[in-house]
């Protein structure tokens, strides 16, 4: 027995966490189902959200894991399991997927022909942006996402049993062959689902854009994850502040990089003044979007940048935790300022509906209910990596 598993036990999550996590289910989808019989549309936008939310959790942690793998990282060995067990969202997008390929005519202005029949860009546009080819597209990049995401976590856990270095090696090659088909894939994802709601409109530096903002949601989500279960001592007993500053420091250089590429994509379009393009951002400064738009600036970049500014706050708990939560919901007002000013009925501002607090409380539950039965059916901690001794002894 190496002596990094001398003093780690795996315990089982307690049940009242599945119950939570079940409850919040169940509450988040009989909700979501009566929103969809009063108002099918806002349900549907307020859905395809919450799926970009996922997929931004799920996604983003397999990245950080690749990102681990090619870097030659060793700060994140023990901590990599519980990426892991929030990775394994990615399979389940197939079933998440399927109410939203049901309702494309609910949601995308390019589904109805009679619209593209009259439209001379949305002609022009047709051979990509078709329903058939959609749905191609959507279904590839998840097949992409899963397979990298099976054999990867199957060579991690199989590392556990056998102790062969050899799969180290392994998964460093796959995850240099995700990283670029993960860029193309998140970009083509980004402006399907999003950009597309507003088809005459475009942005290059879209795709830069949703990464940005998946890898800090993810970080997000990593990190409440591992300080919850260090406070509760599930993780192995030297895992300390500093593996913690690591992920303070991550996050923190993400929030940066997040509010750069917004920045950039604001002041290039600000800039050249085409009417094709600036209608989009005009569009989020009427009526209420104002407050949205605002808000927006303040949660994802200013209260995360002051926080975390200091090194010290990347290290303590509950500065961590907060800002964990509070970068997640800044990342669901961002998706909800792309996505919902594109439903008619905000045209000129923002109308208050109950519909749009219902589905975060399934994304909440669905994401505990992954991590409860993915980490206690797996050990919590990777002891058949190599470099897991000179991780857990790793300082700042």
């Amino acid at each position: 027995m190496q002596h990094s598993e001398m003093n780690y036990v795996k315990k089982a999550l307690p049940s009242n966490l599945r119950s939570i996590g079940l409850l919040l289910l169940i509450a988040g989808i009989i909700l979501g189902l009566v929103a969809y019989f009063i108002d099918q549309p806002r349900a549907m936008f307020n859905y395809l959200i919450s799926y970009m939310f996922l997929i931004s959790i799920g996604v983003g942690s397999l990245f950080l894991i690749s990102l681990e793998y090619v870097a030659n990282a060793d700060w994140s060995v023990p901590l990599r399991r519980v990426i892991e067990h929030l990775a394994a969202i990615i399979p389940l997008l197939f079933i998440l997927v399927l109410p939203l390929f049901f309702s494309i005519h609910d949601l995308f202005h390019w589904s109805h022909p009679e619209a593209v029949s009259e439209d001379k860009i949305l002609q022009g546009k047709a051979p990509y942006l078709n329903a058939t080819f959609f749905i191609i597209r959507s279904i590839a990049a998840i097949v992409i996402w899963s397979l990298f995401y099976f054999f990867i976590s199957r060579n991690s856990l199989k590392q556990d049993e056998t102790k062969d270095q050899k799969l180290t090696k392994t998964n460093i090659k796959l995850s240099a062959a995700f990283i670029p088909f993960f860029a193309v894939t998140i970009t083509v994802s980004a402006i399907d689902w999003m950009m597309s709601l507003e088809p005459h409109w475009f942005s290059t530096i879209f795709g830069v854009y949703f990464f940005a903002g998946t890898v800090v949601a993810s970080l997000a989500a990593v990190t409440l994850f591992v300080v919850k279960l260090k406070e509760k001592e599930y993780l192995h007993p030297k895992v300390t502040n500093d593996h913690l500053f690591s992920l303070g420091a991550l996050m923190f250089a993400f929030v940066n990089f997040w509010a750069y590429i917004a920045f950039s994509q604001y002041l290039l379009i600000w800039y050249a003044d085409l009417p094709e393009e600036t209608f989009w951002f005009l569009h989020r400064w009427e009526g209420s979007w104002t407050v949205f738009s605002i808000a927006l600036i303040v949660m994802h970049f200013i209260v995360p940048y002051a926080v975390l500014l200091a090194q010290p706050a990347k290290m303590d708990m509950k500065k961590l935790k907060f800002i964990s939560i509070w970068l997640l919901a800044a990342h669901l007002l961002d998706l909800f300022w792309l996505v919902m000013p594109n439903m008619s009925v905000h045209a000129h501002g923002y109308v208050f509906s109950w519909i749009d607090l219902v589905f975060p409380v399934f994304i909440v539950g669905f994401v505990i209910l992954v991590f409860y039965y993915r980490a206690n059916k797996t050990n919590l901690l990777p002891s058949g990596d190599p470099k897991l001794n000179r991780a857990l002894d790793f300082h700042i």
